[in-house]
């Protein structure tokens, strides 16, 4: 069950880098992390009343999620010049 949800965090997490990056702008790295994350718990597939205590579990999980995708935009992986 873990794996399949982590790969879609992982899917998610660059839908939610890419809204807090339009939505806030730049030199709001902390904002724009807790906004990425808000977004990804929010689009789980699992019930709502479980979402917050997935979330917990894979917190750590969730963050590195939101990393590789503020990475691969920074790599230009948003635009198509990254795969």
């Amino acid at each position: 069950m873990f794996k399949n949800l982590k790969a879609k965090i992982r899917e998610i997490a660059i839908s939610a880098v890419r809204l807090a990056e339009e939505t806030l702008g730049s030199n709001k790295g902390k904002e724009k992390k807790a906004l990425a994350i808000e977004y990804i718990v929010s689009h789980l597939p699992i019930v709502a009343p479980l979402q917050k205590l997935i979330a917990m579990l894979l917190s750590s999980f969730i963050d590195d999620a939101v990393e590789f995708a503020v990475h691969y935009m920074n790599e230009g992986g948003f635009n198509g010049t990254n795969k």
